[in-house]
């Protein structure tokens, strides 16, 4: 039992919980978004972007292909807005800061840091390779 309760402890399974309720939360701010700003948008310029009514028959059977079109439409929209709203400027952000790390190094006699093309040290004026 002692395992089991390191393991709930653990700080992967902490973040993991609070990753999912936040996810589920930030999922309503997203479809709101495409639902009540986008798709209104869309209707706007293209007519109105509801598919729900096509079907094909066999038989008795019916095939609501419309249903499939509309979930792919709005998987679509909640993708993009998901890239262009987080994934994008996060990304940007994150090789900007990698931009700025990757630009020094640390002098092997003072440990100071100092530019990669640096031949000698600013601080203690070592010469450097």
């Amino acid at each position: 039992m002692s395992g089991f309760k390191r393991f709930l402890m653990q700080g992967n399974v902490i973040d993991l919980a609070v990753a999912v309720v936040i996810g589920a939360a930030f999922n309503s701010i997203v479809q709101s978004f495409v639902a009540d700003l986008l798709t209104p948008l869309i209707s706007a310029f293209g007519g109105l972007p509801d598919f729900s009514s096509l079907k094909v028959t066999v038989g008795r059977s019916n095939f609501m292909y419309g249903n499939f079109i509309n979930a792919v439409i709005s998987f679509l929209m909640v993708a993009a807005v998901i890239y262009f709203l987080l994934v994008k400027p996060y990304t940007h952000l994150k090789d900007r800061s990698v931009a700025k790390i990757g630009k020094t190094r640390d002098c092997p006699e003072c440990l100071s840091e100092i530019p990669k093309a640096a031949s000698r040290c600013a601080f203690c004026s070592s010469q450097v390779a």
